[in-house]
C-alpha cells in the first residue's frame, strides 16, 4: 500500500448558528470635588447595580468585576485636584435574550450608570464547532471520492487527515449608552446576530489504480 497512488484535498464547512450568549457591560461612575464624595457615590451606585442584577437572576448567569478606576481630576495649568472621579464596569451574561433587553434599560435608568453591548457569542464548548468540524471531514471524503471517479478509482483508506483550524466570527456586538430620564419606561427588543463557524482539514487518501486512458 506504501507506493499505491494518493489524492490530496482540503474540506471545509461553514454554517451560521444562533448565538448560544450574549454579554454587556454596565459601568457605574461618579464625580465630585472631594474624594470622600466621590467614593460614596461610587460605591452607592455600584450597590444599586448590584442589587438589580442579583433580582434579575436566574436571567443572570455570570457577572464578573472589571476594573475600579479612582483618580484626581487637575487642571491643565498644574497639579492642583479640582475633583475625583471614579468608575467601576461589571460583565453581564446572559443566555435568556427575551428579558436581555429589559434588564438592559433597567440597570440604565440608574443614575450615573452607563450600559454598552450586547456582545452575541457561542460557547467555547458548543456543539456547533463540533458539527462543523464533523462537516468538513464530510466534505473532504466527498471530494477525494469525486478525484477518485474522475481517474477511474475509488477511494480505498484514509492515510491521513489534519486539522488546518477552527475560525469563529469576530463577536458581534451592539454599542449604546443610555442615560436616565423622565419618560415613561421605554422598550427595547433586540435581534440576536447569528454567530458564523468555519472549519477546514486537509486529508489524504490512497486510492486503486486508476483508468487512464
Amino acid at each position: 500500500m506504501a507506493d499505491a497512488p494518493v489524492v490530496a484535498v482540503r474540506g471545509e464547512a461553514y454554517r451560521e448558528t444562533a448565538p448560544e450568549l450574549a454579554r454587556f457591560t454596565v459601568t457605574a461612575v461618579a464625580r465630585d470635588r472631594d474624594r470622600e464624595t466621590t467614593l460614596t457615590r461610587l460605591a452607592e451606585r455600584a450597590a444599586a447595580v448590584r442589587a438589580l442584577l442579583d433580582a434579575a437572576e436566574p436571567a443572570v448567569e455570570r457577572r464578573e468585576t472589571g476594573q475600579v478606576h479612582v483618580r484626581p481630576v487637575t487642571k491643565r495649568s498644574g497639579d492642583r485636584v479640582v475633583a475625583y472621579q471614579g468608575s467601576l464596569s461589571t460583565t453581564v451574561t446572559t443566555t435568556d435574550f427575551t428579558a436581555l433587553g429589559d434588564l438592559m434599560l433597567r440597570l440604565a435608568d440608574q443614575d450615573q450608570v452607563e450600559v454598552a453591548g450586547p456582545v452575541w457569542s457561542l460557547r467555547p464548548d458548543s456543539p456547533a464547532y463540533r458539527e462543523v468540524r464533523q462537516a468538513a471531514i464530510a466534505d473532504a471524503l466527498v471530494r477525494a471520492r469525486e478525484y477518485a471517479e474522475a481517474l477511474g478509482a475509488r477511494v480505498i483508506a484514509l492515510r491521513e487527515l489534519s486539522d488546518t483550524g477552527m475560525s469563529a466570527g469576530p463577536p458581534m456586538m451592539v454599542k449604546a449608552a443610555y442615560a436616565r430620564s423622565g419618560e415613561p419606561e421605554p422598550e427595547l427588543e433586540l435581534d440576536p446576530a447569528p454567530q458564523p463557524v468555519h472549519a477546514a482539514v486537509e486529508a489524504r487518501f490512497t486510492i486503486s489504480e486508476p483508468v487512464l486512458g
